[in-house]
């Protein structure tokens, strides 16, 4: 919890007792789920990751026999004022135009959710009002910020048993280097990078605006929540809100790409418990995502170049997480199959 943190009764303070009151992983659990794999027919330990995959599920879940039957994909849309700014390859229009594809089907998300059989819910928040230019105002109130953290927390109101977290914004590669480099230092260029197609000139330009937004809110700099009201957005917000909600509830969490670490960048540095029960899908193309997942102690499970955000490789990590069950759940026993076990 940040150490400016000091109860006011504003609305903040909700957020900071859920963080404080989180429930812990089910050991029990773990346990269940290791002697089973013991028992399945294959050297110990040669399914390599993805049995910690099982052992997370079953930690988190808070079940000895964990399960994936409804399984959602939640992408948080919005929009930023500081486009305003040419801070991106593409206009705001975009968001509207992606909002339509996703409705359709015809996204690169929609696609994944089919082959991996996934749900697919798509959070607008106010897609055309503008959060405020994060350089010359707050992006949102306190009051705001925390009603869109309890709006994220809808992501798992209808049930599901593996929540993967995405986004969806033009500008909003910016918002979330705006805050790394809020959290961690440094100077605005270690935390910037394409975006969705910028050139070597207007990468330049998103660094010095994100280093005049992050200068301006510098009052804000020792508390979290702060950080995300100031320089971060709606969608940011509605994931911090989504990652809360699914720990109290025990469900498991895959977080997407660069934009979505940022909400967890900002619940880490509240607590660094508050990421237990997630992980990492991908290491994003944006380059600074591999410092933020180093200090966020989450190797991603996969690297395969990506940058499009809309939880695109949550999605694909999905597939894994579902195929890491499946070898636990059905590959047969040295019992069952009549193998003989190595002997020690």
């Amino acid at each position: 919890m940040s150490e400016a943190y000091a109860p006011t009764g504003l609305p903040f303070d909700d957020i900071r007792r859920l963080v404080a009151n989180m429930p812990g992983p089910d050991q029990e659990a773990v346990a269940a789920v290791r002697a089973r794999d013991a028992e399945l027919t294959k050297p110990p330990g040669s399914l390599g990751r993805l049995e910690t995959l099982v052992e997370w599920l079953a930690a988190w879940q808070g079940t000895g026999t964990p399960a994936i039957e409804r399984p959602l994909v939640a992408i948080f849309a919005a929009s930023h004022g500081v486009t305003a700014r040419g801070i991106s390859a593409f206009p705001d229009s975009v968001n509207r135009a992606m909002l339509d594809n996703f409705t359709h089907g015809g996204a690169a998300i929609n696609q994944l959710c089919n082959t991996y059989g996934l749900g697919l819910k798509v959070f607008e928040l106010a897609i055309d009002q503008p959060t405020p230019d994060i350089v010359v105002e707050a992006a949102l109130s306190e009051a705001a910020c925390a009603a869109t953290i309890a709006y994220g927390m809808e992501a798992t109101a209808n049930g599901t048993d593996l929540l993967c977290v995405g986004e969806m914004g033009i500008g909003n590669t910016t918002v979330a280097a705006a805050i790394y480099h809020a959290l961690y230092g440094g100077q605005p260029q270690d935390w910037v990078g394409p975006g969705t197609g910028l050139d070597a000139e207007g990468v330049k330009r998103k660094a010095e605006v994100i280093g005049e937004a992050v200068t301006f809110h510098r009052a804000g700099a020792g508390d979290p929540l702060e950080v995300l009201r100031r320089v971060g957005g709606r969608e940011i917000a509605a994931i911090a809100g989504a990652i809360l909600a699914a720990r109290h509830q025990r469900v498991p969490v895959i977080l997407d790409g660069f934009v979505t670490t940022a909400a967890a960048a900002v619940l880490h540095a509240m607590d660094a418990a508050t990421l237990d029960h997630c992980l990492a899908a991908h290491c994003s193309a944006e380059p600074a995502h591999v410092e933020v997942l180093r200090r966020l102690g989450k190797p991603p499970l996969l690297n395969l170049g990506m940058r499009l955000g809309e939880g695109s490789g949550a999605a694909i990590a999905a597939g894994v997480v579902k195929g890491a069950l499946a070898c636990w759940r059905d590959m047969a026993t040295f019992a069952t199959a009549g193998v003989a076990k190595k002997e020690h």
